[in-house]
């Protein structure tokens, strides 16, 4: 991974045009060819990005020119570069669930139906090159879901159900993939949030999933 610091401008020209005017920002290029753009204010949102496959290009003039497979272009001006360093990472092991939340992924994949009548079980820990859907299903009109499973169901949860959905819906064979987003509890606005996404929320009761209860499973 390499990490600038630099006072740039940042214009983007594809199926729209925008432009970032000049200001201290972090440019992040990662191994897997994405570059994006972020501020000191936006959490980890970038201001704008380009996802791989890309190609950057580092003119003489200090302008970087990043192209991806349909043309588009992000155009940044580094104007005075105040750091600029790269780092080795690595494979990343990936995140590693809590016990709760893979007791809650095995026991939804053995009892599948509790998604809806004809469910039926593609694979547990689904790969994609952003990481491994928890559960990806097909309901009873063969459509594909992915179902991403939480302890507890929060906004972040619900933004990282939808890159997947972004990621999967790119391939013919599987799409087009719902979304339903599973845990023991969800928040006021993570479900106001997969709603207006489309995307199914289930309510999990771990008791009765175990078997000590039977009655309180919900899908929204």
């Amino acid at each position: 991974m390499r990490l600038v610091i630099a006072r740039c401008s940042v214009d983007y020209a594809g199926r729209l045009t925008a432009h970032l005017p000049s200001a201290p920002r972090l440019i992040l290029v990662k191994a897997d060819g994405s570059v994006s753009i972020h501020a000191d204010d936006r959490a980890y949102k970038p201001l704008n990005w380009m996802s791989p496959p890309c190609t950057l290009k580092e003119g003489d003039d200090r302008v970087w020119t990043v192209v991806n497979k349909a043309g588009e272009k992000l155009i940044i001006t580094m104007e005075e570069i105040l750091h600029d360093s790269s780092h080795e990472l690595g494979v990343d092991p990936g995140l590693i669930k809590d016990g709760v939340e893979a007791h809650l992924q095995e026991l939804l994949a053995d009892r599948i139906e509790t998604l809806g009548d004809g469910y039926t079980l593609i694979r547990r820990e689904y790969p994609t090159a952003i990481g491994p859907v928890d559960i990806l299903c097909r309901d009873a009109d063969g459509t594909t879901v992915a179902v991403e499973i939480k302890r507890r169901g929060e906004i972040d949860g619900v933004e990282q159900l939808t890159r997947y959905l972004e990621l999967l819906n790119r391939d013919p064979h599987l799409a087009p993939v719902k979304g339903v987003f599973a845990a023991q509890e969800i928040k006021p606005q993570a479900r106001v949030l997969a709603t207006d996404r489309g995307i199914g929320c289930l309510v999990l009761d771990y008791d009765a999933m175990r078997g000590i209860e039977d009655d309180k499973l919900r899908l929204f």
